[in-house]
C-alpha cells in the first residue's frame, strides 16, 4: 500500500519528542530500565512500569533509567480504586490464603503467603509526588483516571498524560478530564485489561473499538493489542491510531526480565493455552492457562484487586525460583509473534523498516 508523502512525524511524536510514534508497552515484571533505555536509543518511547510500587522504589527505578539514557521515557502507574478494609474482607482473605497454600502444597510448593495485616498498597498521589520530584515529563496510567487536583499539579509541570481506555465511554471520560493522549487497549492485548468504569470487560474487538473511539474523541490515539508487524501497524493507522504500542512481541528480548524457561513456555504455547483470568490478581488479565488459573477461576477464592495480587505474590516468586510454570503468571496477548531473543532495538527496527518498505 503506497502512501504519498508518508512521515512518522505526527501529534504523538510531537507530544513525546520521539522520532517514531512507537511505544514500548509498560509490562510490569517484564520491562527493565535496560529495555526502556534501548527503546530510546532508536527513537522509540520506552515506558518504565511502576505499578503500585512505593515512592522510594519508584525513585530508584527512575534514577537507574536516567543513568542509562538521556532520551525521553514515560513512567506508568496503576490508578485502581482501593477496597475498604472490612472484617468480611479479612475473613475472606484468611480463607483464600489457606486454600492457596494447601493447593500449592499439593504440587510440592511450600509457601507462606502474606498475612492480611501485611498487605500494603500505595496511594498514587504519593507516586505522583515522587515522579514530579524526579522531573519525569510523560506519565501513562491504567485502571482509572487521576483526580482533578492531581491532573492540575502535573499540568503545571508540563507533564504529558496518557490514559488507558477499553471502551468509548472510558475514552470520553479521559478526554473530559483533559488527558493529552488516549491509549486504546484492545481485548487482544496481553496482561491486565485497563477497564475502569465497570467491572465487566467490554466485549469488543480492539480494532472495532479503535474505530469507534476515533469517531468519539478528538485527542490523539495510541493503539495497543495485537501489534506485531507492519500489517497490524497499518491496520491500526488506517482506523485512526497515531501511536502504536508493542508489548508481547518484546517479551522474549534480551532486555526482558523474564527467565529463559518463561520465554520458552511462551514460545511453546498454543492459541488454546490463552485465557482471561482473575486468578492471580483479582483483575482480568490475558496470559497462559495453567494449573492455578484452572483451579481458581470460577471459584470463591478470588479477592478484589489488589488483595488477590498481594496474596499470590510470594507464590509467584517461589514458582519462578522453582521454574514451575503451573503457578506462575505469564501474561501475553493473542497476536504474539515469535518471542525473538534479539534486542528490542533489532525487533522494533525491523518492524519500522517493514512499515516503510510496505508503504513508500
Amino acid at each position: 500500500m503506497r502512501i504519498e508523502n508518508f512521515t512518522w512525524n505526527n501529534q504523538i511524536t510531537q507530544h513525546l519528542h520521539t522520532q517514531y510514534p512507537i511505544i514500548q508497552a509498560p509490562m510490569f515484571g517484564v520491562v527493565t530500565p535496560q529495555m526502556v533505555a534501548a527503546a530510546g536509543e532508536i527513537g522509540v518511547l520506552g515506558t518504565l512500569p511502576l505499578g503500585d510500587l512505593p515512592p522510594a522504589i519508584c525513585v530508584k527505578l527512575i534514577q537507574t533509567t536516567k543513568q542509562l539514557t538521556n532520551k525521553p521515557f514515560a513512567v506508568n502507574i496503576f490508578l485502581n480504586p482501593l477496597p475498604e478494609r472490612t472484617e468480611e474482607l479479612k475473613q475472606r482473605y484468611a480463607r483464600c490464603k489457606t486454600y492457596v497454600e494447601h493447593l500449592a502444597k499439593q504440587y510440592n510448593l511450600e509457601v507462606a503467603l502474606a498475612e492480611y495485616e501485611e498487605v500494603h498498597y500505595t496511594d498514587y498521589r504519593e507516586q505522583v509526588d515522587a515522579i514530579i520530584a524526579e522531573g519525569c515529563k510523560i506519565v501513562s496510567f491504567t485502571f482509572g483516571v487521576f483526580d482533578n487536583a492531581t491532573i492540575a499539579k502535573m499540568k503545571q509541570k508540563d507533564i504529558t498524560l496518557i490514559g488507558t481506555c477499553t471502551s468509548v465511554a472510558e475514552a470520553q471520560a479521559l478526554e473530559e478530564k483533559g488527558i493529552d493522549i488516549i491509549c486504546v487497549q484492545g481485548i487482544e492485548a496481553g496482561g491486565h485489561q485497563g477497564t475502569f468504569l465497570t467491572e465487566t470487560l467490554p466485549e469488543i474487538g480492539g480494532l472495532s473499538l479503535l474505530a469507534r473511539v476515533y469517531e468519539a474523541v478528538q485527542v490523539p490515539l495510541i493503539y495497543a493489542g495485537g501489534l506485531y508487524n507492519a500489517k497490524t501497524v497499518l491496520a491500526a493507522r488506517t482506523l485512526g491510531a497515531q501511536g502504536f504500542a508493542f508489548g508481547s512481541i518484546l517479551m522474549g528480548s534480551q532486555e526482558s526480565n523474564l527467565a529463559e524457561f518463561e520465554k520458552e513456555a511462551l514460545r511453546q504455547a498454543q492459541e488454546s493455552d490463552l485465557v482471561l483470568t482473575k486468578s492471580f490478581s483479582g483483575r482480568y488479565a490475558r496470559g497462559l492457562r495453567n494449573t492455578f488459573t484452572q483451579q481458581l477461576d470460577h471459584s470463591d477464592y478470588i479477592l478484589p484487586y489488589p488483595f488477590q495480587n498481594k496474596l499470590t505474590l510470594e507464590l509467584r516468586k517461589i514458582a519462578k525460583q522453582k521454574e514451575n510454570t503451573a503457578f506462575l503468571s505469564l501474561w501475553t496477548g493473542q497476536s504474539r509473534g515469535p518471542y525473538s531473543g534479539a534486542s528490542i532495538k533489532e525487533i522494533l527496527t525491523h518492524i519500522i523498516k517493514e512499515v516503510e518498505n510496505d508503504i513508500i
